[in-house]
C-alpha cells in the first residue's frame, strides 16, 4: 500500500481522465438508448438518467479508490484476493465484449459519416473499415497527450451540439423538472428504463479510469479527494449528455425506427424543425460521439487485457508488473480491436456469439458492484479508505438493479 505521508500529486491541473471516461462512455448505444426512452415517455424519465449516472459515479469512484489505496488496479485486485473464477470469466467477457463492441463502434462511425457526408466517395462499410484502421493508427503512434487533445476536441464538440439541440426543443420548465425530481415508471417501461440506467457512462469501459490515471500520475491517497471531483464533473457531463437526448427525441419525435437508423431518423427531424443546419450540427454530433467512444476503447481497453494477462501469467502476484501501452499483450490486443469491423463487414454477428455477449455483459455489472463491496471492505487493503455506510448502501443499489437486469436478459435469452 502506498504511504499515506508520501502522496503523489497529479502532474497537470485542469481536467482530469474523467473527461476522457465521460468521452469513452458516451457513444451511439447511449445515443438511441435515450432517444428509445424520450420517444416513447417524455421528458417524464428524466431522472432515470441521473440515478444511472450516480451509480455509475459510485462505482467508478470504487475503482479509483481500490487503486489509490492499494497501488493495483482492481484487475489485479480480483486476481490476488478472489476466487480464481472471477478472472477467468473477465478475460472471457473482455474479448467477446471487445470484438462485438468494436465492430459495432465501427460501423456506427459509417453510419454516422456517410449521414453527415452523404456524397462521402464508398459504402457504409467502407467507412467502418476506415475509422477502424485510423482510430488503431492514432493509438498506435500518437503519443497520450494527443489521444487526450484529440478527445477534448470530440467531446467538447459532442456536448456542444448535442445540449444546444435539446435547449431548442426544451419543453416548459414545469415538465423538466417534475421529470428530473419526481421519478414516474410508465406502465410497460421498467426494462426499458432499467437498461438506460445500466448504459449510460459505459460499462467495462469504466475500468480505464485507473490506467488513464496512472498516465496522469496520478497515484497515492493524497489525489483522491481530486479524482472524486474529476468523476463528478465526469458523469455530470454524462448525464447532461443522456438529458438532451431524451429532450431532443421527446421533443422530435422520430418515428418507428431503430439501432443507428432511429439516430438518423431523429435527424431529420431536427432538419424539418430546426432547418438544415440542426440536421448537420447534430449528426456531427452524433459522429464525434462515435470517434471519441471508438478512440477511447482502442486506447483503454488494451490496457484492461494486458494487465489481466499479466495477472494470468503471474499467477496473481503482487509483483506482476503493470499495463504498459508498449508491451506486446497491449499491442496485439489493439490490433484484435481493429479487426472485427473488418470481419464483420464480411459476415454477420455470430449468433451464439450474440447470446453469450448479451448473459456475460449483463452479469458484468452486478459483479463489479459484488466485488467492489468484498474488497474495498477491507481495512487491511484500503486503511482508511474502507467504504463507508452510505457508499455500501449506494453499492447494494446497484447490485440490486444490475442484478434484475442481469436475471431479465437470462431469462429473455435463454428462456425465451
Amino acid at each position: 500500500m502506498p504511504p499515506e505521508s508520501e502522496p503523489s500529486a497529479p502532474k497537470r491541473l485542469g481536467w482530469g481522465p474523467g473527461l476522457l471516461i465521460a468521452a469513452t462512455g458516451v457513444g451511439a448505444g447511449d445515443l438511441i438508448a435515450a432517444a428509445v426512452a424520450g420517444r416513447a415517455f417524455g421528458v417524464s424519465v428524466l431522472w432515470v438518467v441521473v440515478v444511472g449516472a450516480a451509480l455509475k459515479f459510485l462505482l467508478n469512484e470504487g475503482i479509483a479508490r481500490w487503486q489509490l489505496a492499494t497501488g493495483t488496479s482492481i484487475i489485479a485486485g480480483w486476481r490476488q484476493q478472489l476466487p480464481r473464477w472471477i478472472s477467468w470469466y473477465f478475460g472471457a467477457y473482455l474479448v467477446v465484449w471487445s470484438f462485438l463492441v468494436a465492430g459495432a463502434l465501427g460501423s456506427a462511425a459509417g453510419v454516422a459519416l456517410k449521414s453527415l457526408w452523404p456524397a462521402a466517395p464508398g459504402g457504409v462499410g467502407g467507412w467502418a473499415v476506415i475509422h477502424a484502421l485510423a482510430g488503431g493508427a492514432i493509438v498506435a503512434w500518437g503519443r497520450f497527450a494527443i489521444f487526450e487533445q484529440a478527445m477534448r476536441v470530440l467531446i467538447g464538440i459532442m456536448f456542444v451540439v448535442v445540449l444546444f439541440c435539446g435547449w431548442q426543443l426544451m419543453p416548459a420548465l414545469g415538465d423538466v423538472l417534475r421529470g428530473l425530481l419526481w421519478p414516474t415508471l410508465p406502465t410497460g417501461g421498467l426494462w426499458l428504463l432499467l437498461g438506460l440506467m445500466g448504459g449510460v457512462g459505459g460499462s467495462a469501459t469504466m475500468l480505464c479510469y485507473g490506467y488513464w490515471m496512472r498516465e496522469r500520475g496520478w497515484q497515492g491517497i493524497g489525489v483522491l479527494r481530486r479524482a472524486r471531483q474529476d468523476l463528478a464533473a465526469a458523469y455530470a457531463l454524462t448525464a447532461m449528455f443522456g438529458l438532451a437526448m431524451i429532450v431532443i427525441a421527446a421533443g422530435a419525435q422520430p418515428g418507428d425506427a431503430s439501432g443507428t437508423a432511429l439516430v438518423v431518423a431523429l435527424s431529420e427531424r431536427l432538419g424539418e424543425l430546426l432547418g438544415w443546419w440542426g440536421r448537420s450540427a447534430f449528426l456531427l454530433g452524433f459522429w464525434c460521439a462515435v470517434v471519441s467512444s471508438l478512440i477511447g476503447v482502442w486506447q483503454g481497453v488494451p490496457y484492461l487485457f494486458a494487465d489481466w494477462w499479466n495477472q494470468i501469467r503471474h499467477q496473481g502476484a503482487p509483483t506482476a508488473e503493470p499495463a504498459d501501452a508498449a508491451s506486446p499483450a497491449y499491442r496485439w490486443f489493439l490490433a484484435f480491436l481493429v479487426l472485427p469491423p473488418l470481419i464483420l463487414q464480411v459476415f454477420d454477428r455470430p449468433l451464439l456469439v450474440v447470446v453469450i455477449y448479451a448473459v456475460a455483459g449483463a452479469f458484468f455489472m452486478p459483479l463489479l458492484a459484488g466485488t467492489l463491496m468484498v474488497l474495498n471492505n477491507r481495512r487491511q487493503a484500503m486503511g482508511s479508505l474502507k467504504n463507508s455506510r452510505s457508499v455500501n448502501v449506494g453499492l447494494a443499489l446497484c447490485l440490486l438493479v444490475f442484478g434484475g437486469l442481469f436475471a431479465a436478459e437470462v431469462v429473455d435469452r435463454l428462456g425465451g
